[in-house]
């Protein structure tokens, strides 16, 4: 079927100015494979018969900072925060390319520049990828079939698929990935390479199985991938760990094995789009249940004591084997170390709620909240917000409120002693309370110019007089400290 593909102005002035200079200018690779989709490209990219100066010498703004010949245009008139129009701000552009051998498993030992866009297509991983566009004339260059593919929902390799993992181990992860990105299916002979050459993925950077790894995880279908992952062997060279978990059972409080638990978790914090580190920690947040389990003769069932503290622990070790950011593997710890921060709504106190704020921190505290919820659908539990979450969520906020307090006025006890010229005693307290009621009523008089002059006039008064204002005024406190209060419970259908 003949394909029309609308292709914004920004791009296709790229191709047409390589056209005018009398070269070849098809868009390749992931783009077009997205078009087909009928999805907006992350990334355009173009191929050519133009050698990387000719390339350079024809837009007002590039870069060129490899050893592959990309030179990247740049569209000036797109802001790098231009959401709308972000994808098309830098356009890669490269010249048709032959490789050699690869002897590192991931880079060819030569590139060279040929002027042949066969040769191009012939280099590329899968078929779907392997696809070229010539937008002048709305001409398709398919010779491997990526668009049967693309229809069919396959991922397959550009002939034979050995060669291709053999020529770059990497392209095992990008394989999975795919399929957790796309929804696709592997192909046969894709899948039995991929499964013969992923102990290859030892030769290959940290940092670049980590960033498939993320895309994975990041991904429509991450509970997938990380099977599939499993399936393929791949997922030994990434984080075992999670292997131990396969055949793990636990105890009645769970309906799936440790493997499974983990993944669903996951998958629940897909759903409901939570960033990568609420993702991570919800994979990893019973990790080492398998390291801490035990049989309990007196409960006559499982126990995992301990495994919230060790599998803070190991996820560290994890995430800095995959040399994961340090802010995101101590944020990723501290969400596995505290993901059983509760377990009796009748036994928690504000002060125990205090404690864990201050051990995850007010930023992450929320993120807390939703691997717990990610640990209660991995247990087969109803989606609802059951009565005790909302009661942690209530009493999370109370404890994070700022309290109704004295402490709110610009003036304390020290500074009315010294501007009344006044001992310690009752009075002081009595004047705090005074003032405070005010300021309540009044909250433009909370400055230490009125207050002082007012604690002055307070403080000659009668004893007597003092004392019920002051005790007026604590009545006032308490009863806005529990005006608040009650709306944050009403907030969240709580007592």
């Amino acid at each position: 079927m003949k394909k029309y593909f609308t292709i914004p102005e920004e791009i296709s002035l790229v191709t047409s100015t390589l056209e005018s200079a009398g070269f070849e200018a098809y868009l390749v690779g992931g783009c077009v494979r997205d078009l087909y989709r009928g999805v907006t490209p992350k990334d355009w990219d173009v191929t050519t018969n133009a050698k990387p100066n000719e390339i350079i010498a024809l837009f007002p703004k590039t870069f060129y900072e490899n050893d592959y010949g990309t030179v990247g245009v740049v569209n000036e008139d797109i802001e790098d925060t231009d959401t709308a129009r972000g994808s098309m701000r830098i356009v890669e552009v490269t010249p048709y390319r032959k490789e050699t051998t690869y002897s590192n498993f991931r880079h060819p030992d030569e590139v060279t520049f040929s002027g042949n866009l066969s040769d191009d297509l012939l280099r590329r991983d899968f078929t779907m990828n392997a696809i070229a566009y010539k937008v002048s004339t709305n001409e398709i260059i398919d010779p491997y079939d990526g668009e049967a593919d693309i229809e069919r929902h396959l991922i397959r390799t550009v002939g034979n698929a050995e060669d291709r993992f053999h020529e770059d181990a990497l392209r095992v992860m990008r394989a999975v990935r795919f399929g957790a990105e796309l929804g696709f299916a592997i192909e046969k002979d894709t899948m039995d390479a991929i499964i013969k050459f992923a102990h290859r993925l030892e030769h290959i950077a940290t940092e670049r199985i980590r960033d498939e790894f993320i895309k994975i995880i990041m991904s429509e279908r991450p509970m997938e991938g990380i099977i599939l992952l499993n399936r393929t062997g791949v997922l030994r060279y990434i984080i075992p760990e999670l292997e131990a978990g396969l055949g793990c059972e636990q105890n009645g409080d769970h309906i799936y094995e440790v493997w499974e638990h983990n993944l669903r978790a996951l998958a629940h914090a897909k759903e409901r789009s939570w960033p990568l580190h609420v993702r991570i920690a919800a994979l990893l947040h019973d990790v080492a249940k398998p390291h801490t389990r035990k049989w309990s003769p007196e409960k006559k069932d499982w126990t995992f004591y301990g495994h919230d503290v060790v599998g803070g622990r190991m996820a560290t070790k994890i995430l800095e084997r995959l040399h994961f950011p340090k802010q995101l593997t101590r944020d990723v710890a501290t969400l596995v170390r505290y993901h059983l921060f509760f377990s009796d709504i009748e036994k928690i106190t504000l002060s125990a709620v205090r404690r864990i704020v201050a051990n995850v921190g007010s930023e992450l505290v929320w993120d807390l909240m939703n691997v717990r919820a990610c640990d209660r659908i991995g247990m087969g539990r109803p989606k609802e917000t059951p009565y005790r979450l909302r009661k942690y969520h209530s009493m999370i906020e109370e404890a994070m409120r700022a309290p109704v307090s004295v402490g709110m006025l610009k003036i304390d006890g020290a500074r009315i002693m010294e501007v009344a010229n006044i001992k310690p005693g009752r009075e002081v307290g009595w004047t705090l309370h005074s003032l405070f009621n005010e300021v309540l009523e009044h909250p433009e008089l909370n400055t230490a110019e009125y207050l002082e002059i007012r604690a002055k006039q307070l403080i000659a008064l009668p004893e007597e007089e003092l004392h019920k204002l002051g005790e007026a005024g604590k009545e006032k406190k308490d009863e806005k400290e529990e005006g608040e209060v009650g709306a944050i419970r009403k907030k969240y259908g709580v007592k």
